[in-house]
């Protein structure tokens, strides 16, 4: 009889490896202790998610496309896990495929089981997440900063995992430092990545959300927002004056009467301290006797 297949074969086609299929065609069989290395069908109940999941959000209609396409042609590529006990494994690598065969009312999944500590769990899934082409610039920075905290990789060393320029990287991370409404936006596509790190130049996070909604308001582009902090690291753009405090009732209920007296719009400003001004425009010199002859 045939050996179980090995890891080495994928390049082959799934079904054909499954036709060779040898001691071991399923996780019940009971020469099951030789799966690892292994690809066989695994009852889905008796696979558990991986709790190293980088990936929090999974779009439901491009999922219901899965699971379509998995329903017409099966799953091509197995999934992998690794083995836990005798009918109890682990997500490494495939939830989505894993989530639309059950969507489907799937019973099995095809798997390549291996074997793999927690620490390699977790690495194996953020390393496999950050080559997805669809991750917003927010997970694949979570990721890397947990590689680097959990696994104490160095950026010089993530590099060289994740197969990116440690400039590539530090871009990235950076983004992290941003605000997390900035954050938030970026994670819901509102703005880019671009946009992201031409804010990160900005220190005051004052000044970070007054262009975040400026980018929103105006449909900025990367190259507009990148002028924009420049020239307010320049001083080229004066900062938002702060609204005025609002006026004691005694003041603000006489106000009407005075512009009446003036026929003017009055400027009337007090501090915290209790003193104030009153600042009365004119438009010429006739208009300023009028008033100075009010005064009298």
């Amino acid at each position: 009889m045939a050996k179980a297949t090995k890891k080495q074969a994928l390049g082959r086609g799934l079904s054909a490896l499954l036709k060779e299929t040898a001691e071991v065609t399923s996780a019940s069989d009971k020469n099951a202790d030789k799966v690892v290395g292994s690809i066989i069908e695994i009852d889905l109940d008796w696979i558990e998610v991986n709790p190293y999941q980088p990936r929090t959000y999974f779009d439901e209609e491009a999922l219901r496309e899965l699971a379509s396409s998995i329903k017409e042609l099966g799953v091509i590529q197995p999934i992998t896990v690794r083995k836990l006990s005798e009918n109890k494994f682990q997500l490494v690598s495939g939830e989505r495929r894993f989530r639309a065969s059950k969507l489907i009312g799937n019973k099995t999944v095809p798997a390549y089981i291996r074997l793999a500590n927690d620490q390699e769990m977790l690495e194996m899934a953020l390393v496999e997440n950050i080559q997805r082409k669809n991750l917003d610039p927010i997970e694949v920075a979570l990721s890397y900063q947990r590689l680097i905290d959990e696994i104490q990789l160095t950026q010089e060393e993530l590099s060289t995992r994740v197969g990116k320029k440690r400039s590539t990287v530090t871009n990235y991370l950076r983004l992290l430092k941003l605000d997390p409404i900035i954050q938030t936006g970026m994670r819901d596509g509102f703005i880019s990545m671009g946009h992201g790190r031409a804010l990160i130049n900005v220190e005051s996070t004052t000044d970070q959300l007054n262009i975040y909604e400026k980018i929103l308001r105006d449909k900025l582009s990367v190259r507009q927002t990148e002028d924009l902090v420049r020239n307010l690291k320049s001083g080229a753009i004066a900062k938002p004056e702060k609204k005025k405090k609002p006026l004691p009732f005694i003041i603000s209920n006489s106000v009407k009467g005075l512009n009446d007296f003036f026929g003017k719009k009055l400027d009337i400003s007090v501090g915290n301290n209790g003193k104030g001004k009153i600042s009365i425009p004119f438009d010429s010199i006739e208009d300023f006797n009028r008033i100075k002859n009010l005064l009298k």
